[in-house]
């Protein structure tokens, strides 16, 4: 990290950045698949595929309040489970789903160790496209809730990242200035074209090996090792 000005404060995107969603989500799946006769012979990953387009339609309509959480889930196992299982009773196969997603909750690898090698000499902010009882919980499990200064949230703001607005928030809480921040996130638009827009430095987090569209913005495969990692979001380690 070169940049003239310290940072002072760093701001971390959730899902898939630091609580491991895919993960989470693959091995929710598998469990519900195993309870389902219907879908014993389907791949999980083309279970998963089909799963993450249905939360990409959705989700956006829940944050803006178009579905609510329960029947936007609801609609995406009905959807998921229509060429193989066109009968089942999705709401109660989505509630399922949901009780083996919250046994199955884990952290991005590094991410605990890395809040709290930050917290010390860093504010540290999460802005988040969720739900704020929602993003509050996943904290708490993961044992990050108490290293987190600020939780901003696109349901409390009343929009979703990339909107400049959201960003704006999570600054003003945080008392930090662009110039002194820096966005980690996996979501390209989201998080790195959106805090670009704001003057915020980011770090990609791609942990899948996507194609990077911007080379100048710096890259993380992973939170680990700890010394690069620091080393690139604060310049030591």
């Amino acid at each position: 990290m070169s940049d003239s000005v310290p940072v002072t404060t760093v701001l971390f995107d959730l899902d898939d950045t630091l609580f491991d969603h895919a993960g989470t989500a693959r091995a929710a799946l598998a469990a519900t698949a195993a309870e389902r006769p219907a879908l014993h012979g389907v791949p999980l990953e083309t279970l998963y595929q089909r799963y993450s387009e249905l939360l990409e339609e959705l989700h956006p309509l829940v944050m803006t309040g178009q579905l609510t959480y329960l029947a936007a889930r609801e609609q995406r196992f009905a959807r998921l489970l229509a060429p193989y299982e066109p009968a089942a009773e999705a709401a109660d196969v989505a509630a399922r789903h949901y009780a083996h997603y919250q046994q199955q909750r884990r952290p991005v690898a590094g991410a605990l160790a890395l809040l709290q090698r930050l917290r010390p000499t860093c504010k540290i902010g999460i802005v988040t496209n969720n739900r704020t009882a929602e993003q509050q919980q996943k904290l708490r499990f993961l044992g990050l809730a108490s290293l987190v200064d600020a939780l901003i949230t696109s349901e409390q703001v009343g929009v979703l990242k990339p909107d400049p607005a959201i960003y704006a928030v999570a600054l003003a809480r945080l008392g930090a200035s662009p110039a002194e921040t820096v966005m980690v996130g996996d979501n390209w638009t989201a998080d790195v074209l959106g805090a670009l827009a704001v003057g915020i430095r980011p770090v990609w987090l791609n942990r899948f090996g996507a194609a990077r569209p911007l080379p100048h913005v710096a890259e993380l495969a992973s939170l680990e090792p700890m010394e690069e990692v620091l080393n690139l979001l604060v310049g030591h380690s």
